[in-house]
């Protein structure tokens, strides 16, 4: 029997994808305010105005994405012999270049991405070949947003690069919440936690810091905890997820109870101090022979109907897919640093990559 190889794992035997001029004229136009606005905060880090400075940098990142070069030894015979996108043919030693990923600060990357977003959602607001789903444009006449919030553990380190020499195999690399708008799909923030084991309950004073009231949010299954969700009904923030198997409820109403529908009122919880009592709603639907179950806090069908409670969870699981697949097409799949200024790093590169959609085939930007 043949082994299955994971993807991710097999060695890259590609050369680098050749510039494109399409591109290349793209991102310079897109960036070089970005990267000049950060001077200041660049300055205030102690940082000097070097040859590896935020310019070169980010030029760096992006090659490393976009032309999909295979390490940062390729990367730096490519800056010596033709430069790439903005940046002229430079001679860097590879040690250098090296040593100047492991350590420039991450909060650079991640302050030019950010003054992108304006752009973004300033695109994509003139967009009109796009129209948003029915259940999307419905919702909003009821909420100001529509967000998502997901939480993952960032996967395992596999090459023991001299950094990583100490480090045992397979160590986790931490756990990242990610917060997305379900209309235009542009990341709204992320947050990267270097241990691993931490629960996603960890992440909640952030959500709770960053959301305003007539929000309603998709929640990932890991932020199922009663405290938190009596927190946002609080504060009149609504929200989505899924019901565990083997839940305890406690039915006051039904809706509707039908063949493939069941809409109900129910308390659940025990009274206990982490387990409080909470009203909610939950939405039963049957898709073939199996039930789905959605709990809302939103207790009134006439706000938010059975069946715009499921279209809207299910939007949430296409937008997760499509995360996951930018990180498996541009290499972010695996982490290859060890240091938490490296993960940072690699938060703001899946987080221009996710908006910016530079197609690896096709070599075109869907902007």
């Amino acid at each position: 029997m043949t082994k299955k190889i994971n993807r991710d794992h097999a060695q890259k035997k590609h050369h680098p994808l050749s510039e494109n001029d399409a591109i290349v004229s793209h991102l310079s136009e897109l960036l070089t305010p970005s990267i000049f606005a950060q001077q200041s905060l660049f300055r205030d880090l102690g940082m000097r105005n070097r040859l590896l400075n935020l310019s070169l940098m980010t030029a760096a990142i992006l090659t490393l994405l976009w032309r999909n070069v295979p390490s940062v030894n390729e990367l730096t015979r490519i800056l010596n012999r033709e430069g790439f996108l903005w940046v002229d043919p430079t001679k860097v030693s590879q040690k250098a270049l090296y040593d100047r990923f492991l350590t420039f600060p991450s909060i650079l990357f991640e302050q030019v991405f950010k003054q992108l977003l304006p752009k973004f959602k300033e695109r994509w607001q003139k967009r009109t070949n796009r129209p948003l789903p029915d259940s999307v444009c419905f919702s909003l006449t009821k909420f100001k947003q529509i967000w998502i919030v997901d939480g993952s553990t960032l996967e395992a380190l596999f090459r023991k690069l001299d950094s990583l020499k100490d480090i045992p195999t397979g160590k986790l690399a931490g756990k990242m919440a990610v917060v997305m708008d379900l209309a235009t799909r542009l990341p709204v923030e992320i947050w990267v936690e270097e241990n691993p084991s931490i629960s996603e309950v960890k992440f909640e004073e952030n959500i709770l810091n960053l959301v305003k009231s007539q929000t309603l949010l998709l929640l990932d299954r890991g932020f199922y905890h009663f405290l938190f969700w009596q927190e946002l009904i609080t504060r009149n923030i609504d929200f989505i997820t899924r019901i565990k198997k083997g839940a305890s409820i406690e039915i006051l109403k039904r809706f509707t109870n039908s063949h493939d529908l069941r809409d109900s009122l129910i308390n659940i919880g025990d009274g206990r101090k982490k387990t409080p009592i909470v009203t909610l709603r939950l939405v039963e639907i049957r898709s073939k022979n199996k039930w789905h179950s959605y709990l809302t806090s939103v207790t009134s069908p006439e706000i938010l109907p059975p069946h715009v409670v499921v279209n809207l969870y299910g939007k949430r699981w296409r937008i997760e897919e499509a995360f996951n697949t930018v990180k498996r097409l541009l290499g972010l799949s695996y982490l290859w640093t060890g240091s938490i200024n490296g993960i940072e790093k690699t938060k703001a590169e899946i987080n221009y990559c996710s908006v910016s959609r530079i197609g690896k085939k096709s070599k075109k930007l869907f902007l």
